[in-house]
């Protein structure tokens, strides 16, 4: 494996991974769940004329808009003359799974669902099939006029059998057509900035279609993995103070580049660099890891594992009927669950990755009296009200409704806090943690959503260094202060579908 990362790789292998099946199918895992209907929300290109139909789309790093195209800047370091990129550019290809009921006179007809004499239930379904394409591209070759490769997937179909003559089912894929150009720019002696952009080079047949019209010429869940002979690359999150410029002039459009591989034990103490990068639709820290003690993919890499095992383990019957015949992956999450040994589960329960390393006696300073019991003890978090307690911010006492700008701590700061900085801001609540932190929560000024995060208590969070106060000639911003407070659970509509029950007719 290049630079002999071969361990690393398998790591970040396992984090792409989770970022390409991230929303494949959540949890209850049935297609009758309406959040089973809404799906491939993540790295999804569809072809240019249908994005730009109504005029070009707006780049941004996030991948949750439909792009047809994304492109990928990042800084790298040349240890070596004979240096070697290496790309692997990986995303899903939409598979259509159709069920087809036999008829008598050896034709089929298609149908939602159909359960066989076994009593088998099959399910049609939109499945996807994982496309990689890896390149190894000398950089010498790149710095002088790169390399463009066709990326794509060709259509398909399958066909198996239903037990007992009852029907059969049909995979179809359609044609996906797409490349990815690979460049380099010298930007000084042994450093570069390195250009990767995928395009979908399709055509929709209707521009005017809806979205689910298209996405079988899309490519879905689109991502890059990076690495190299000779090579390594520079964090944009936390780059070396002399290369902060450079990576200013580094711009990403619908992915985000973030070093792989296990942290560092020792940091440099000046920025971080690495052998391994992932470029992903869903924006994440340096060095992202799948946790160890998690023994599967649930889809949902930003749940808790041991919440949705529990939960899984309740489906009735009917519904792990259900999911079973909506997706083999389904099938092979409630396998997992079934069969999970003890001693596997009780490691799901938590894990303590963080704490601050003990300091000799000697060295700690005398500890305050204690004001409050702590918080294990009853009554440790009386007294307390997050809307009203104030924190104090350069002597000004900070509280519900008032207004700061935000300014997150370069190093360790988390990796979608960096792009609001300079951003304003209004304090919904003052929160203190069970380790004695305290952080406000907080809505941006001109985030158009600042009042519905507000009444569903989603905010950003921030520690009271890392706001400034601002005074009361600042420039208002929309918004008014929220009182954090749970939304009432919506009705289910007359007539909706009833959970656990299918929704196709034989």
């Amino acid at each position: 494996m290049a630079n002999g990362t071969g361990g690393a790789c398998a790591q970040l292998s396992a984090v792409a991974d989770a970022v390409l099946y991230e929303g494949y199918l959540l949890y209850p895992y049935r297609r009758s769940s309406a959040k089973n209907r809404v799906r491939w929300q993540f790295g999804v290109l569809p072809p240019r004329n249908w994005v730009e139909r109504d005029g070009p789309v707006t780049p941004g790093v996030s991948g949750s808009a439909d792009s047809w195209y994304q492109r990928t800047e990042c800084l790298l370091r040349v240890r070596r003359a004979d240096a070697a990129v290496r790309v692997r550019v990986r995303y899903l290809q939409l598979q259509h799974k159709q069920v087809e009921a036999a008829d008598g006179d050896g034709a089929h007809r298609p149908v939602e669902s159909l359960r066989t004499a076994d009593g088998t239930a099959h399910l049609s379904f939109e499945e996807a099939v994982p496309r990689e394409t890896e390149l190894v591209l000398p950089l010498e070759e790149l710095s002088r006029e790169g390399r463009a490769v066709a990326v794509g997937a060709p259509a398909g179909a399958e066909y198996e059998p239903l037990p007992a003559g009852a029907g059969r089912t049909v995979r179809r894929r359609r044609e996906v057509r797409a490349a990815t150009t690979v460049t380099a720019e010298p930007l000084g002696p042994g450093l570069y900035r390195l250009r990767v952009r995928t395009e979908n080079t399709g055509d929709a047949p209707d521009p005017r279609a809806p979205r689910n019209a298209v996405l079988g010429q899309a490519l879905l869940a689109t991502h890059t993995l990076l690495t190299g002979d000779g090579v390594e690359f520079v964090s944009l999150i936390d780059p070396p103070a002399a290369l902060a410029e450079q990576v200013r002039g580094c711009r990403n459009a619908f992915t985000f580049p973030v070093l792989g591989g296990a942290p560092p034990r020792s940091p440099s103490g000046d920025g971080a660099t690495g052998t391994l990068l992932l470029s992903a639709p869903i924006i994440l820290p340096d060095h992202p890891q799948v946790a160890p003690e998690s023994p599967g993919d649930l889809h949902d890499a930003a749940e808790i594992d041991e919440i949705l095992t529990l939960r899984t383990m309740l489906l009735t019957d009917e519904e792990k009927a259900e999911a079973r015949a909506t997706d083999p992956r389904a099938a092979r999450i409630l396998d997992r669950v079934d069969t999970l040994p003890r001693e596997v589960f009780s490691r799901l329960h938590g894990a303590i990755r963080s704490l601050t390393p003990r300091t000799p006696a000697a060295e700690r300073p005398p500890a305050p009296a204690a004001e409050r019991p702590v918080w294990w003890q009853e009554g440790g978090d009386d007294g307390l009200s997050p809307a009203t307690d104030t924190v104090l911010v350069d002597g000004v006492p900070v509280g519900g409704g008032s207004r700061v700008r935000l300014c997150p701590r370069g190093r360790g700061a988390d990796a979608q806090d960096m792009f609001l900085a300079g951003r304003t801001a209004r304090v919904a609540a003052v929160f203190h943690d069970v380790d004695g932190s305290t952080h406000l929560a907080v809505t941006v000024d001109d985030d158009p959503a600042a009042e519905l995060h507000g009444w569903y208590g989603r905010f950003h969070y921030f520690r009271p260094d890392e706001v400034e106060t601002l005074g009361p000639d600042a420039p208002p911003g929309p918004g008014r202060p929220i009182r954090p407070q749970s939304p009432r659970p919506p009705e289910r509509p007359a007539g909706g579908p009833e959970e656990g029950r299918f929704d196709g007719r034989p």
